[in-house]
């Protein structure tokens, strides 16, 4: 049966239909001595027309209703090339919205600033999205941010981990695949995915992976043979790392004390043991109580390190822990 049927019976009809009909024969409108009256059926254009009609008028009326989105306070502090801002081309002084996507080709980049925060420069072949004045998330490119606000009030997320600034001028990069790669070249930045963290302070850089969140942070300037091997090492090969070990130079024991954090337990002691060779532990913290983890034992490794006590580091966990 097709729709012309049940309009003025000229298609082919339904057994079940028919069968219908008959049965309310008796209290049709004919039979009650009344004439049939064909009812005219609509041209289907008509019909798309309308429907048409009503979703564009659906359309605007939803966008009235729905206010713009906020401005942020970063704007275009200057640009080179085709940046774009939610679609349209960078000029400067134009605000950046939440949610709006910033984007740059192979030949352009855009600097934006907020003067309570910092400036961010993004650099070609990037996406960025503003998530709020604290919060943006780079897709993919270069970024390299300069905050002075107070620590752990501005954050980028990736697609692997997310960059909590603690007062510091860094460079993120993102590849295609969602990997990156962050260099800090002033102050501190967190390292943060799941229960993965990283703490990377200036002159040195840290991997990550979008499958496996932050890896150890080294020194830029460490020996190449702890860099190679530490790679060899985050990619699953446990040979590797006596090579780490043996390489390491005091300044190294901050990649020691990540590995303390992360290496399977039949490592863990071959770790600690080197990493007691290059600081000047207090007495009271025992390796038994470092191999099985215990907290207060690995602040107490941390505060060895002579870099920032953990009371500062752990402050920003508990900041956006809250939020």
């Amino acid at each position: 049966m097709t729709e012309d049927y049940l309009w003025d019976r000229s298609g082919p009809p339904d057994p079940e239909i028919e069968n219908l009909e008959r049965t309310l024969a008796a209290v049709s409108y004919r039979a009650l001595g009344r004439p049939r009256e064909v009812v005219p059926r609509p041209a289907r254009s008509r019909v798309w027309w309308a429907v048409a009609a009503a979703a564009v008028l659906g359309a605007v009326a939803l966008s009235r209703l729905t206010p713009p989105a906020p401005a942020t306070a970063w704007r275009v502090d200057s640009f080179a090339g085709q940046a774009q801002l939610g679609g349209q081309v960078a000029a400067v002084s134009m605000s950046l919205h939440a949610g709006q996507l910033v984007s740059t080709d192979d030949r352009s980049e855009v600097t934006l600033r907020a003067d309570e925060f910092g400036t961010i420069s993004i650099g070609p072949d990037s996406r960025l999205h503003a998530a709020s004045n604290r919060r943006v998330t780079l897709e993919r490119g270069v970024l390299h941010a300069f905050i002075w606000s107070p620590p752990r009030e501005f954050v980028v997320d990736t697609p692997s981990a997310r960059a909590v600034d603690l007062g510091c001028q860094y460079t993120l990069q993102v590849d295609p695949s969602g990997d990156g790669l962050l260099k800090v070249s002033l102050g501190w930045v967190a390292f943060q995915f799941g229960e993965h963290e990283s703490f990377i302070p200036a002159g040195a850089e840290c991997v990550t992976r979008k499958r496996g969140g932050p890896g150890i942070p080294y020194y830029e300037d460490a020996p190449e043979s702890l860099r190679q091997s530490l790679a060899l090492l985050e990619r699953g090969d446990d040979a590797a790392l006596p090579g780490v070990l043996a390489a390491a130079r005091p300044a190294d024991a901050l990649t020691l004390w990540h590995l303390l954090t992360r290496a399977a337990e039949r490592d863990r002691g071959a770790v600690f043991d080197r990493f007691a060779q290059l600081v000047t532990l207090p007495p009271e913290v025992t390796r038994a109580a470092v191999l099985r983890r215990d907290s207060h034992s690995l602040d107490l490794c941390w505060d060895a390190l002579k870099l920032e006590n953990t009371e500062w580091w752990r402050g920003w966990e508990r900041r956006w822990d809250s939020r």
